[in-house]
């Protein structure tokens, strides 16, 4: 947090002397990111064709103020912006039940508004539930095609209306919990939590929701990472329970550091939780440009039952954060 200080002078009418004091005015944080990617797309049954994408780009405004009895207030404000088109075309449905199609030049992400103290820290607003923030940086291609949402999980949720409330660490193990009002009566609150357990190089956690998906879903993950020199290996593994009917999905993931510049990367993963027989698998590197800036090359392959979603994806992309 970067803060501004003042200094003032202040003369008394009979003392000559002056006395200084310094006040320390808190600052928010203005940052962003632009990840954009040239992509190459051969499905197996339709024609080639090319895409440029917009990769959850995003600015944002966040900050802490210090309040009486040692807590803090923290927000966070944040959008997605379009590098690519410069818009998102959105599709919903009002309370009349009527469809509707707009273009939007922003999309809400992680904003809230909180209160941190020796407690622990709850927060309101609408931000990535436990479960999907347990995940942790197992999914090395996280934005991406071969991002786990896309064939791996169904569970990787951004909720609205959200109250969250985060234990302080305990040896290096945090609670979470997330209620999610559905703000309608014949409709239930979902839960989200996850215990999540770090000791340095080690991270392990286990995630839980509740009716998160919908009426009489309830979904598991666990999650492994271990970092021994320059390799960093993880692994998920989840499960999907629909009324009854139990579907499951697993991922392993692998990134060497190469050079001080250059990570190679490799995941692998199949599920049958969003398509049957669903497999996608991921070759990449990055070279590291800067602290805040890189570029990178990745191909994706996605295969299922469904024969329409079979495809290779091939790109090469830019990374600045600010």
């Amino acid at each position: 947090m970067k803060k501004i200080a003042l200094s003032l002078a202040i003369a008394s009418p009979v003392l000559v002397q002056a006395e200084t004091i310094n006040l320390e005015i808190e600052k928010p944080e203005f940052y962003g990111k632009l990840n954009v990617t040239q992509e190459f797309v051969q499905p197996e049954n339709a024609g080639n064709f090319s895409q440029l994408n917009s990769n959850a780009s995003r600015l944002g405004l966040k900050g802490s103020i210090a309040l009486e009895h040692g807590l803090k207030a923290v927000y966070q404000v944040e959008y997605e912006v379009f590098a690519d088109s410069g818009a998102k075309t959105l599709k919903g449905e009002d309370d009349a039940g009527d469809k509707y199609e707009y273009d939007s030049t922003l999309s809400q992400r992680n904003t809230f508004i909180g209160l941190e103290g020796g407690f622990g820290r709850i927060q309101a607003g609408m931000f990535d539930t436990p479960f999907k923030s347990a995940q942790n940086k197992v999914d090395l291609f996280n934005d991406l095609r071969g991002d786990i949402k896309n064939i791996i999980s169904k569970s990787e949720n951004r909720s609205k209306n959200s109250v969250q409330y985060s234990s302080p660490s305990f040896a290096g193990l945090v609670a979470t919990v997330d209620h999610l009002n559905s703000e309608d009566e014949d409709v239930n609150n979902g839960l989200s939590a996850s215990l999540a357990y770090t000791r340095g190089d080690i991270y392990v956690a286990y995630a839980y929701d509740n009716e998160v998906n919908g009426e009489k879903v309830d979904a598991q993950r666990f999650v492994g990472q271990y970092k021994v020199g320059a390799v960093q290996l993880g692994a998920l593994w989840e499960t999907l329970d629909t009324d009854g009917n139990s579907e499951e999905g697993w991922m392993a993931s692998a990134a060497i550091k190469a050079t001080s510049a250059v990570t190679v990367k490799a995941q692998y993963g199949a599920s049958d939780i969003k398509k049957e027989g669903g497999v996608s698998y991921s070759l990449g590197a990055d070279y590291k440009l800067a602290k805040n800036a890189k570029t990178f090359v990745y191909a994706t392959s996605e295969e299922s039952d469904d024969e329409s979603v079979n495809a290779q994806y091939y790109g090469a992309g830019l990374e600045y954060k600010f």
